[in-house]
């Protein structure tokens, strides 16, 4: 069973590469399942139920969030109303939305996704013991369903690699998102777990973490609050393909994958 996960889907841009080249890709890799991290889909912060349709329509199958993830009042009722979206599992049980969610691939399979927030460097006083809620979300996901996959929204290297080591043999997949920076240092871990700190970005990578970079200089360099607006130019797509064993669900096989524009036309047209 073969699982993609896309990074960080940054704005308009982002999600338009993810529309023109996703279906492409998947034909073209064999991809049974969909995931992406869209916290940042709605103009750079928040998401919302138009873009929801228009992933679900180009191929994702489930939708993990993080730290924005109530950016946007409009994504109250999706939380609410749609399965196969869930937002970090840490936060108050009273908060809106579903802490895990199943949804089944192509190749048939079941598949339980689920996302945490990491607490070092991060503005999420609201966000409990990560560790714990992971323990927590494990056990309530039945037994039956094999294969697991975990998005740990964080900042530190250390703390993400902390998590897949917790995690190493009890989920298949512990992948990072939230720095929009890839990191190079997938690999199986010993018990079976697929992990990477940092998955990377989705969207335009002429800029500062995806925003135009005269807006983050000036606002840098003079004190000045300005509008980080999101920017334009060398869209990619930044994930990584997992492989798994059904019958086990620890993962045999991790690669990054990149998808640049000129990629992404020749998806398009395949």
């Amino acid at each position: 069973m073969r699982l993609f996960f896309i990074g960080d889907i940054v704005g308009k841009p982002g999600r338009a590469i993810v529309c023109r080249a996703l279906p492409g890709l998947i034909a073209q890799q064999g991809i049974d399942l969909v995931i992406a991290n869209a916290e940042n889909a709605a103009a750079g912060s928040g998401y919302n139920p138009a873009i929801h349709r228009e992933l679900m329509a180009a191929g994702v199958d489930g939708v993990t969030l993080g730290d924005h993830v109530y950016r946007r009042r409009e994504v109250l009722p999706l939380l609410e109303s749609e399965p196969n979206v869930v937002r970090p599992a840490n936060l108050p049980d009273e908060a809106v939305g579903r802490r895990w969610a199943v949804v089944q691939a192509r190749s048939g399979e079941q598949v339980a996704f689920f996302c945490l927030l990491g607490r070092l460097f991060m503005n999420t006083h609201a966000a409990d013991n990560p560790w714990r809620h992971a323990d927590r979300v494990l056990s309530e996901i039945p037994s039956d369903v094999r294969v697991r996959f975990l998005d740990f929204h964080a900042e530190a290297t250390g703390e993400a690699q902390t998590m897949g080591r917790y995690l190493d043999g009890r989920c298949g997949a512990v992948l990072g998102t939230h720095t929009h920076v890839p990191t190079a240092d997938e690999r199986i871990l010993p018990g079976g777990t697929a992990f990477q700190c940092d998955v990377g970005m989705t969207g335009p990578h002429e800029s500062i973490l995806g925003r135009r970079i005269d807006r983050v200089l000036s606002a840098t360099l003079t004190g000045v609050p300005t509008p980080f607006d999101v920017a334009s130019d060398d869209n990619r797509i930044n994930g990584s393909l997992v492989d798994f064993d059904p019958a086990t669900g620890r993962a045999t096989a991790i690669e990054r994958v990149v998808v640049d524009e000129q990629r992404a036309e020749q998806l398009a047209g395949a």
